[in-house]
Order: structure tokens, then sequence, then C-alpha cells
């Protein structure tokens, strides 16, 4: 029997390893020596059930274990294979008869109470301590360090930062008990750089060619701007599949790539990469056969895949046209089935025979049941109501399944606004092809339907605020509802807008109501607005604003606009009523050539447009939207009785005679001084301001009803060039008639180009045209003789935009823009010469967040001279804000 006092360190684990035996007092055993287990006790500071610690041991009371044995030694390999501890020790108690007491002494790991990273953007450190599970009450062991390690090293070499290092530290915290704070230092170095891509083996395609096909991985070109020559990993892998690829385009079915290395020169951090490529034969497309189509005849499916006998070899083509994966709507033969119904179709193209060059094909067509949809279930709109979502909707329970309506769908949802269109994730659910039923559940994201603008700026002679409110998710239902203000009744898809904007010398409100489906059973949308502005004159001696002299609008608009279905269902119809009332007050200005009175605009607007751009407003990257509306207002002049060729001419002479003479009588024997008027028969009639008051009168009853006619087409495209590279082409025309040329154009409702378009502050219906690269309204016709704007009747422009999005969340969207444009405006149609253009280009970012809309920036150069100068007029930064996607 060993003394109670006496106790021997049977095993030691650190780390999960066994160390080496120790004991205070060592007792040698030649052999095991049986025992019945007394009891475990649990010594040292843990933070763990003792009991929950044994029974992980494995070790239980009463049972029959050998000292030393393997019993003990399984019990600690259990333990250590928890990775809680650093350190176990069994060790004999006492020995009593037949029975062994044992003490498992443990030293638990140290936990994880902090992580600093150090070395990357704050916004990749909360993605490390993810990946890496580096979370508050993690054990920290060699493991975790080790692992951590490298996979942050890893990561950042998929990367292209070949010399990234990272060093970790622990420190214990002294304000806890066995916690550790984590310090991560990360310094990824530089990217590496491609010195040189070189093609060994190729023969019928150049070494140019097939770096092209590599898109992104490019070797050094100093004049290389957006894909600048840095290497990572998983794109090389791509981009040796687009190298086959361009083969496969050209007939070469057979070329495949021998072998690759990337040679790492470390001191110049550099790569060299070398592709051992076998081109093969070419080959021709022979025979093509359909095979199992009884719903398509052969010769339809032929047409769509656009392929036939003698046509040199292109795998890309067939596979695009037999199902084109990079677009979801594109005219495959398998969307031509699965948008009729086939949702369990299944195309394949078999090569059947290779003769020489020529290969014979079978597309095999496995057609299925037709399917329906069953069930449709939408989740994830929390303020939204249902039927908000529901009526846009194509896919209909019982309806024949289509892939184009499901795709359209996802388009009508993002075109909300109130979800985020990037993150529209339509689920197939319990397809059983057996019933032939499909259920989809729509996921969503809400983002913020809300917007405030808050502006404040210098123009118009003074300081300019402007406050807006705009709640794009309104339901005007609840009003009457107190529990629906949160803080304002939500979630019917309706918007209303409030907008103030003032100064010392003008004041404008506005508010405006629209309801999309007005009735709540067809898609017609209804829309009303209302705003009155005030604007006084400015004195020029005082630089104040004169109160007495001001200039009153009150504008009402009304209008419907209704989806059609023919000759499809992105076609728009819209039609609106607006009527606007001018009230002068001594109000003399070059806007009227009369200072007291009234004049009212009455028009009618019908529009036609086609939209199909998608799926994101913010930022498309398909379809298109076309439109051409038309303005008229009635022809007063055909009605009114009133000879406009001869309207005013004796006041207009008065005017353009002004005396040449001073101190001659007249006819009647009276004096004429200067600033006398005569008339026709050479007598004195009236002072300038009495001959003014006459022509004022003339101009009162010309624009007592304004009298006009308004063209306008509008050709906005979208095309996804390469990945996320979005190129937008857009074409404006616009034209501003008159019914009666001796009644001539009226000076409101014209068009001013040049600058950032935005329109801010305008009283006579004036459209701003953004052209940049030039000031604003820069590009705009000027009366005769002065330097007064009197804006165009006719305008063009053609814009094109190379955009790449930074990030599209739903917090904020944030994409980059390269453009060139070109537009010119004219004072009348003889003037108007479309090849007569202003050209410009320049680079620019938009950022468009919930609360405050789209925000950006555009530095633009005017490669032409503004009129009446005769260098370029170079470099124009412009800020945009609140302007349309």
């Amino acid at each position: 029997m060993l003394n109670k006092s006496i106790k021997i360190a049977l095993t030691v684990l650190i780390f999960g390893s066994v160390a080496t035996v120790k004991a205070q007092d060592r007792v040698p055993f030649n052999e095991g020596k049986k025992y019945i287990l007394a009891d475990v006790t649990i010594v040292g500071d843990i933070s763990f059930n003792s009991q929950t610690v044994v029974t992980f041991s494995g070790l239980q009371k009463g049972q029959q274990i050998t000292v030393p044995g393997e019993e003990i030694s399984t019990a600690i390999k259990k333990l250590g294979k928890l990775g809680l501890f650093d350190e176990i020790s069994f060790y004999i108690n006492r020995i009593q008869n037949d029975s062994i007491y044992l003490d498992l002494n443990i030293i638990e790991l140290p936990k994880l109470k902090e992580v600093k990273i150090v070395g990357v953007k704050k916004s990749k450190i909360e993605a490390l301590i993810k990946d890496n599970s580096l979370n508050k009450g993690k054990v920290v062991n060699e493991n975790l360090i080790t692992t951590t390690r490298n996979y942050i090293e890893n990561k950042y070499k998929k990367d292209g930062f070949y010399n990234t290092k990272v060093n970790i530290n622990t420190v214990k915290d002294t304000a806890t008990v066995n916690q550790v704070n984590m310090l991560v230092t990360i310094d990824k170095g530089d990217k590496v750089k491609i010195q040189s891509i070189d093609f060994v083996g190729n023969t019928k395609l150049s070494d140019k060619t097939l770096r092209k096909a590599m898109k992104d991985t490019k070797q050094k070109n100093i004049f290389r701007v957006l894909k600048p020559s840095k290497y990572i990993k998983d794109k090389y892998k791509t981009d040796l599949e687009k190298v086959i690829a361009v083969y496969k385009e050209k007939g070469y079915r057979d070329a495949r790539i021998i072998s690759d290395s990337v040679a790492y020169n470390k001191d110049k951090n550099l790569l060299a990469i070398k592709i051992n490529v076998e081109e093969g034969n070419k080959y021709y497309f022979g025979n093509v056969k359909f095979l199992g189509n009884t719903i398509y005849t052969d010769q339809g499916l032929s047409q769509i895949l656009g392929i036939k006998k003698g046509d040199t070899y292109n795998g890309v083509l067939l596979e695009k046209r037999i199902a084109d994966k990079s677009k979801p709507d594109a005219e495959d033969i398998t969307n031509l089935y699965q948008n009729n119904g086939y949702l369990f179709s299944n195309i394949n193209a078999v090569e059947v025979k290779t003769a020489n060059d020529t290969i014979d094909f079978e597309i095999r067509v496995t057609e299925g049941p037709i399917a329906y949809f069953n069930k449709i279930t939408v989740v994830g709109n929390d303020k939204t109501n249902d039927k908000v979502i529901y009526r846009e909707l194509r896919t209909k329970p019982g309806e024949i399944y289509s892939k184009d309506q499901l795709v359209r769908t996802i388009r009508e949802i993002g075109q909300l606004g109130f979800f985020d269109p990037e993150a529209i994730d339509p689920k197939f659910k319990n397809v059983d092809s057996g019933a032939g039923t499909v259920d989809i559940e729509y996921n969503l994201v809400e983002k913020g339907a809300s917007q405030i603008e808050l502006q404040g700026g210098y123009g118009g002679g003074g300081f300019i605020g402007t406050l807006g409110l705009s709640f794009n998710n309104f339901s005007a239902n609840n009003l009457l509802n107190k529990d629906a203000y949160k803080p304002l009744p939500m979630g019917d898809g309706q918007k209303v807008s409030l907008r103030l904007q003032a100064s010392t010398f003008f004041q404008t409100y506005s508010v405006s109501f629209s309801e999309p489906w007005f009735g709540g059973k067809k898609p017609v949308s209804f829309s009303t607005s209302l705003s009155y502005s005030k604007q006084f004159l400015n004195n020029f001696r005082t630089q104040r604003a004169d109160k007495t002299k001001s200039f009153d609008i009150l504008t009402l608009s009304v209008g419907i606009a209704k989806r059609l279905t023919v000759p499809d269902d992105f076609f728009v119809l819209s039609q609106s009523v607006s009527y606007q009332h001018f009230a002068l007050n001594n109000y003399n200005t070059g806007l009227f050539t009369f200072g007291n009175g009234t004049s009212r605009n009455l028009a009618y607007t019908i529009g036609l447009s086609r939209t199909s751009k998608g799926v994101n407003p913010i930022f498309p990257t398909y379809g298109s939207e076309f439109s051409l509306s038309a303005k008229l207002t009635p022809p007063y002049s055909l009605l009114n009785g009133i000879n406009y060729a001869t309207l005013g001419e004796q006041e207009s002479y008065k005017l353009k005679n002004t005396v040449d003479r001073q101190n001659i009588p007249d006819a009647n024997g009276n004096i004429v001084n200067v600033g006398d008027f005569i008339d026709i028969n050479g007598n004195k009639v009236a002072t300038f301001s009495q001959a003014a008051a006459d022509v004022s009168k003339v101009d009162q009853k010309k624009y007592n009803w304004q009298e006009y006619y308004k063209i306008k087409f509008k050709a906005d495209t979208y095309t996804k060039l390469y990945g996320k590279l979005v190129l937008r082409a857009l074409t404006e025309f616009g034209f501003l008639g008159a019914y009666n040329q001796d009644r001539g154009v009226i000076p409101f409702e014209r068009f001013y180009v040049g600058g950032d378009g935005l329109a801010n502050f305008a009283m006579d219906g004036r459209e701003t045209i953004q052209l940049r690269g030039y000031p604003n309204n820069s590009l705009t016709p000027v009366k005769q003789g002065t330097n007064e704007q009197i804006g165009a009747t006719v305008y063009n422009k053609f814009s094109m935009e190379l955009r790449y999005p930074i990030t599209l969340k739903a917090s904020a969207s944030i994409y980059a823009l390269a453009f060139m444009e070109a537009g010119a405006s004219y004072a009348d149609f003889k003037s108007y010469n479309p090849f007569d253009l202003s050209r410009s280009a320049g680079v620019g970012l938009r950022i468009f967040m919930p609360a405050f809309g789209l925000l950006g920036i555009d530095f633009g150069h005017g490669f032409d001279a503004l009129p009446g100068e005769s260098k370029p007029n170079g470099w124009e930064t412009h800020f945009i804000i609140g302007q349309q996607f």
C-alpha cells in the first residue's frame, strides 16, 4: 500500500501530445496493477463542472483500471481532443486495499476576450473575424493561431498579395481570469503584377488574341487603365478556360492546355506566366438532327439554333443557342420550352459522328410534361402590404409555368423601389414532375422607401434653401388609423412628396400624390400635383428683393397612365391636363413685355412609352426605355377672331421709330422731344411710358392664353458588355412649335442646354437639358445683339456612358461612369443642324442612398467653344443632386 501523502504523476498531456511522465515521488512499476476506481477528484481552477469533465474522460466509479495502463492514457486522449485544456495530469491520491483514488489536475486554455485586427480596411475586419470564428469566449490555442494565420495569408495570396505576412500576439487580460486579448497584424504588401504572359504551341491563333481572351489576367502595359496587371489565382483559372473557349469559337474543338506555369520573382515582385497549348485541327458543323421534339418542328428549332451545315464549328455558340446561362431571357431552345410550360424539359447536344473535319450532331430533346405554378408566396415584406407585391406578380397559381414570366416578375418587383433588387431570390419549392407543379417563394429584402432632401446653396442672387420629403410607400387608406402611424401610414405603394424652396427673392411650395393602381384592380396610375410660387424683382440699387414687384404662379396638374397589352405589356399610354396661372404685379422683366396682368397655360399632354429596363432601377443592366410625347394647347388663334398679323402694328411702329429729331414741330405744330413717339402721320402721340403701356396691352392680349405644341422623343438603352460593365446609350430630341406663325412661338416652355441638367428654380416651364463639360445653360440661343438667353425651340442630344458598379447594397449603391456626349440647341427649325454639335467627355461617380436619393459628381471636358468664344471650353465640374437614374 502507498502512503496517502504520496502522489504520482502518471501522464501529462500538453496541447494534445503526451509528454514524459513526471512525479514528485516516483514509484517504480515493473508492470501494471489492477485496481477498482473509487473516485476521481478534479483539482485546479476550472470553469467547467467537475462531473462533466470526469464524464468526458470516460472513467467511471467502480470500473477496473490498470495503473499504469490503457484506461488512464485513453482518458487523457479524450480530454485532449476537446481542445480546452493546456495541461492534463493524473495523480494517485491514495490506494486503499484494491481501491484507488485519483486526482485529475487540469489547467484550462485561455479564452478570447477581444480581438483587434490592423493593416486592412475597417470594412474587411468583420468578415475576417467571422470567417475565423474569433468570437468572445473562443478557446485560444496554437491550433487557432496557426489556422487563423494560414487562412488570412492564403486569402490574400488568392487576391494577388503574394507577400502577405500575418503576426498574431496574445496578451493576458489583467481584469479577468484566464482571458487573453488577441492582436492580429496584417501586412499585405504589394499585389504581385504580371510581367509577361507567353504561349507555347500556338500557330493558329496569335499570342495577342489569346491574351485578349484572358479578361482578368493581363500583363504589364502602361496604356491599360481599366484592367491592371494583377494576378488573382481564381480569375486566372477562369481565364484559362476562356482561352480554350476562344479556340472553340474558331473551330478548334480539341484545343487544350497541356500545362501552365507561374514563376514568381520575389526580388521584383513580378510573375511570368507560360501556357503550353495544343490546338488540334479545325472542324466544321455537319448534319444537325433533332430527336424527341414533338411540340416544335425541326425547322422551328433549327431557326433558333441558327447553325447550318458547313459553318465553322463554334462550341461556345452551340452551347449558348441551346441554353445561354449568361442571359436569363435569351432566345435559346431551352427558354423556348421553359417559357411555354416545359419546366422539366432537357436539351443536350451530342456528337454522333466525326468524319475528317466535319462533326454531326444530334440535339436530343426530352420535353417532359407541362408544368403549372401551384403555390406562390412572398416573404420578407414587413412594411409593404401583400397586395402591392401580388398585383405585380406574373406567376399566378394554376397558370402554365413560364420562365419569361418569372424573370419579368423579378423585374416588376425591383421596379417598385421598395426592395433591394439585387437580393430578390425566387426559390423553387415542391417541384413535382409527376404532378407537373412547382411552388415559387419570392424572398425579398426591404429597403428604405422614403427620402429627405435638405439643401442649401447660393444662386438666383441669394441663399437658396430646400426642404423636401418624399414618402414612396405611402398608404392613404390608413390616414385615420392611429396604429398605422410609424411614423406615417405606409405599405400601399402610393407616393406623396412635399417640397419647399425659398430664398430672399422667391418662394415655392409644392405637393404631389400618385397611386400606381387607381381603383386597385388594374395597372392604371393616377397622379396629381399642386404648386405655388412667388417671385420678387431684384432692386439693383439696393440688391434686395422689392416686395412691391411680384410674380405669382399657380400650377395644377392631373394625370392618368394605363399599361397596355398591345403590342406588348411594356407599353404605357399616359395622359395629363395641366393649368398654370401667371399673375404679374408691377413686374417688368424680359420674361414678359408687360409688367402688370395675367397669362394662362392650359395644356394636354399625351405620351406613349415602352420601358423594359431592369432589374435594378438604380443600375439597369439590360432593356430599354423609349418615349414619345406631345404637349398641346387649344388653338386659340383659330377661335378668337384676332388677326395676329396686324395686332399691335401701330404700337410696334411707335416703339421702332424713336424720334431722331428734337425741337421740331410735328404736323400739328407740337414740338417733338427726345423720348417722344410719333405716329405714321408724323404727329406726336405719346411719351415712352405711354407707348410702352400700349404695347403692354397688346402683349397682354397676345399671351392671355398661351398657344403652342411641344414634341419630345427619348431612346435610352442598356447593354451588359462584360461582367458588370454596362453600356448606356441615350438619344433625345425636342421641338417647340406654333400653330399660327403670325402669333409666333411663345417665350415659355423652351429648352436650355448645357451643364448638370438640374432645373432648380424656373418660372417659365423651361426644360434644362444636361450636357456635361459646359456651364449651365451655356449652349442656349441668345437674343440677337444681346447676351439675354431666349431659350431654344429645337434641341437634340446623344450620350454614351460606360457604367461599373462599386457596390449595389441596399444601404448604398455606388457606381462609376465614363461618358461621351454631344448636343446642341437652336432658336428655330430653320437653323436646325443635327450634325453641328458641341462635344464632351469625362468621368463621374454616383451614390444612391435610400434616405437622400441620388448624389454624384462629374468631371467633363468640353471639346468645342462656347457661343461667341474661339477656344474649347475645357474642364467643368458638375455636382448632381436628386437627378434621375
